[in-house]
């Protein structure tokens, strides 16, 4: 609709790839539990479980999206973007659970053994079309998370390349088990949880930045861009933020004593303009000083 704000075009576009991404994630799910508790895999649960998490966060996305693009209100006066990154981290939660379970149940079996593992050409060709899905699933989200600058896509969608690594590996193992290497299922299951693992921490840094006010611009930088403003003496009091997919910047700007407050506020409106244009800033924030 023509009267939508741009946070609530974003808002839609987000839903949709998330709601989009679902269905896709539900079946993958769905095809590597059948064939983990057909064969007894444990890689093949784990890998089921880990996938379980894309679906989790499909939904869970769906909720924050939409009050991440809430406006400003009494309590939240910033607005709400930075609910999109705690969505992010809520991940990294998922993640850390399929972790745990996944070590503890791999090295049980190490050590005590399991019930042997019988391995068809269809669980094999099976997990061949899950792995196709999820590196299409991959591509398409982070693609969309770096066109609408969100953090829980970006997020998401690393989580989805960790499942393709993942179900590579599994592949590995029950190809492996089959050709009578019994260690190889719980063993590869170690290497599946080293690579959430990993995803998992680099999820963390990426949410970090915004979650403790980290400046989103160089301080010089934004001096450099207000002060090429024709009546700006100087620029200080610089400061930047991100919150979720906003920027936002604050600064005191020195005008000539002498100016009128009309002259004064359009140079200061010309300050905002150009810290959009050149920096990408979504909100600036501009105090005017007489010198």
């Amino acid at each position: 609709m023509s009267g939508d704000s741009p946070s609530q075009v974003r808002e839609r576009a987000v839903r949709r790839v998330l709601a989009s991404l679902l269905v896709a994630n539900l079946a993958v799910v769905a095809i590597k539990a059948l064939i983990g508790f057909a064969t007894g895999s444990l890689s093949v649960l784990g890998d089921a479980v880990h996938s379980s998490v894309d679906g989790i966060n499909n939904i869970l996305g769906l909720a924050v999206v939409r009050f991440a693009a809430k406006g400003p209100d009494d309590d939240h006066p910033y607005g709400h973007a930075k609910f999109e990154t705690l969505g992010a981290l809520a991940i990294v939660v998922f993640l850390s659970v399929s972790i745990f379970e996944l070590v503890r149940d791999s090295i049980a079996r190490l050590l005590h053994g399991g019930a042997p593992i019988e391995v068809h050409t269809l669980d094999l060709v099976l997990l061949g079309v899950t792995l196709l899905t999820n590196i299409w699933v991959a591509w398409y989200e982070e693609r969309r998370g770096k066109e609408l600058s969100s953090d829980l896509l970006l997020a998401d969608a690393a989580h989805t390349k960790a499942d393709v690594f993942i179900t590579i590996a599994v592949m590995a193992g029950l190809l492996m088990t089959r050709a009578g290497h019994a260690w190889a299922d719980p063993a590869l299951a170690l290497v599946v949880a080293a690579l959430v693992a990993r995803i998992g921490w680099k999820v963390v840094l990426s949410a970090l930045p915004t979650l403790v006010d980290q400046a989103a611009a160089d301080s010089r930088e934004i001096e450099r861009v207000a002060t090429k403003v024709e009546g700006v003496r100087t620029a200080y009091a610089i400061r930047s933020r991100s919150t979720g997919h906003q920027r936002i910047a604050e600064l005191t700007i020195a005008v000539p004593g002498q100016v009128s407050v009309t002259s004064a506020h359009e140079v200061t409106d010309a300050v905002e303009a150009a810290l959009r244009r050149d920096l990408g800033f979504h909100e600036v924030v501009v105090h005017v000083e007489p010198c």
